[in-house]
């Protein structure tokens, strides 16, 4: 496949797109700085910014499908899901975020007296941003959840998946960005959660 993916010089993208070129898949890796992309196989790295919503459509005009992995605190959610819409692609891939997950019926992460106020903006961002697409008629999206901890690890290709509750073990909540990038890659080959969210962890 023909993959663009936005915010590929991060510590998720970075990941994903390491993930999808050893997968074989034609990866745009878009970022601010391309030079900070990591040089595979199938990879072109292309200068784009999430502010400049027309230039970055004519980017993504004509893939297959696009990720964007972004902090939600740093990006205008109408700005960059317009940016997808009007580069005419419909599959549209979110790196979503653990705070909009439920921790009981009705009570997300996010606000918990526990959740960390650092973590806040970003956070609530991630909510705001799965709220808008779930009204959004124009693309078919996924937003992949991480569990709490998402953290650099290893790629062992062993996790769960789930909808919308936070995974917990006996050791907490987390997923590394190797294994989501797993999971990710293989909802794009394998599409089972269109126009929904889901999460994975261990």
């Amino acid at each position: 496949m023909k993959i663009a993916l936005i915010g590929a010089s991060g510590q998720a993208g970075s990941r994903i797109l390491s993930e999808l070129s050893a997968r074989g898949h034609t990866v745009t890796a878009v970022a601010r700085n391309p030079s900070k992309v990591s040089s595979l196989p199938h990879v072109t790295a292309v200068a784009g910014d999430i502010e400049a919503p027309e230039a970055l459509a004519a980017v993504l005009e004509g893939h297959d499908a696009v990720i964007s992995s972004v902090h939600f605190s740093a990006s205008d959610p109408d700005k960059l899901i317009g940016a997808v819409k009007a580069s005419g692609v419909r599959r549209y891939y979110v790196v979503g975020g653990a705070g909009s997950l439920e921790v009981a019926s009705g009570v997300l992460l996010v606000d918990t007296p526990e959740f960390p106020a650092i973590y806040k903006s970003e956070a609530q961002g991630g909510v705001d941003y799965l709220n808008k697409l779930k009204g959004e008629n124009d693309l078919d999206w996924t937003f992949l959840s991480p569990s709490a901890a998402f953290v650099p690890g290893e790629r062992t290709g062993t996790f769960r998946l789930g909808k919308d509750q936070l995974l917990m073990n006996e050791n907490g909540s987390s997923i590394s960005f190797e294994d989501f990038a797993v999971a990710l890659a293989d909802e794009i080959e394998a599409p089972a959660h269109v126009r929904q969210r889901f999460t994975v962890g261990y």
